[in-house]
């Protein structure tokens, strides 16, 4: 992979998407390419065409998604359902018409069965029923591993898809109607520091276990795979380790100084018991995480704080 080849990151102002750049930048690449969704809609396929036979890209990274913790999942099946096939398909299908020969295709390890065996393998998609609380955006995802998977079949073309584990990092979303659970969890704990360290509820009972990793890891799986022809279709990005939330929750609190009392509100949904998943093929290929949870927290915290000014709803 050449330091100039035109590298097209869709997403490239999210999470993961704004990582990948940091990180392809830091290692000299020179011909980044992205859109804001006011100067591309990538759900117009005609748009999303015409945007590759105009700047014909060499390489995509499809970072671009609908994406929310269980609550907007499961209050917005239908938009998280069409809209990310939407998204993915014309990025896809477009590729192909435009005849890109790489394409590196980000999902989510809730494209795995509720109930699969721990940890999760790769072929173990498919295998049972999805988590009924997010299986509208697995499904769309796992449209968009098997149309890579696909391509490479068909048309001999390295298209490549990515399974990240539980994300988080700098420039993570921080609303609590749309969140995920860690930086759910960072603005409760900031919030009810600053209000007298008064407590904190939290939804389910803590016991099921998930493994996080940081933005910027998954970056470098990403640069990775960019650099790399990969053998197979479908990897897992993880840790390879998870603990309970209830152990998330005392270490963010721990990092944010939070002095109140944690309280389990199991009214609420739990989601799937358990999401490890298993990274032995990219570990056998040679790429592995760096960051230590308490390390990624510690980042995502300092960055939360010095960004506080752009969270509105947020309550000193």
């Amino acid at each position: 992979m050449k330091k100039d080849t035109k590298i097209y990151i869709a997403g490239h102002k999210g999470m993961v998407g704004s990582a990948v750049w940091r990180t392809l930048a830091k290692k000299g690449y020179t011909n980044l390419i992205g859109k804001t969704s006011k100067e591309l809609d990538l759900k117009n396929q005609e748009a999303v065409l015409n945007f590759y036979q105009t700047e014909k890209p060499e390489v995509v990274i499809d970072a671009a998604a609908k994406v929310g913790g269980i609550l907007a999942n499961n209050d917005f099946p239908y938009q998280f359902l069409m809209e990310n096939m939407q998204i993915q398909n014309n990025l896809i299908d477009s590729a192909l018409k435009a005849d890109i020969e790489k394409f590196i295709f980000l999902g989510s390890s809730c494209i795995y069965p509720k109930l699969a065996p721990q940890p999760l393998k790769e072929e173990y998609l498919l295998t049972d029923s999805l988590e009924p609380t997010n299986e509208w955006y697995a499904i769309a995802k796992i449209t968009g591993v098997k149309a890579c998977q696909a391509i490479r079949k068909q048309f001999q073309k390295d298209y490549v898809s990515l399974m990240p584990t539980n994300l988080y990092g700098t420039h993570d979303n921080f609303d609590l109607k749309s969140s995920h659970v860690l930086p759910a969890m960072i603005r409760k704990f900031h919030e009810a520091k600053n209000n007298n360290n008064s407590d904190v509820q939290l939804w389910g009972s803590g016991t099921p276990m998930r493994e996080f990793l940081f933005v910027d890891d998954m970056a470098e799986a990403v640069v990775y795979a960019l650099e790399n022809e990969l053998p197979e279709y479908l990897y897992n990005i993880g840790t390879g380790e998870d603990l309970t939330i209830k152990e998330l929750a005392e270490t963010i609190q721990q990092v944010v100084g939070h002095k109140g009392e944690l309280v389990w509100d199991s009214s609420k949904p739990d989601g799937t018991p358990r999401k490890l998943m298993d990274i032995s093929k990219m570990h056998n290929l040679g790429w592995k995480h760096k960051v230590k949870l308490i390390q990624g927290i510690e980042k995502t915290y300092t960055w939360f704080l010095e960004n506080i000014e752009n969270f509105k709803e947020v309550k000193l």
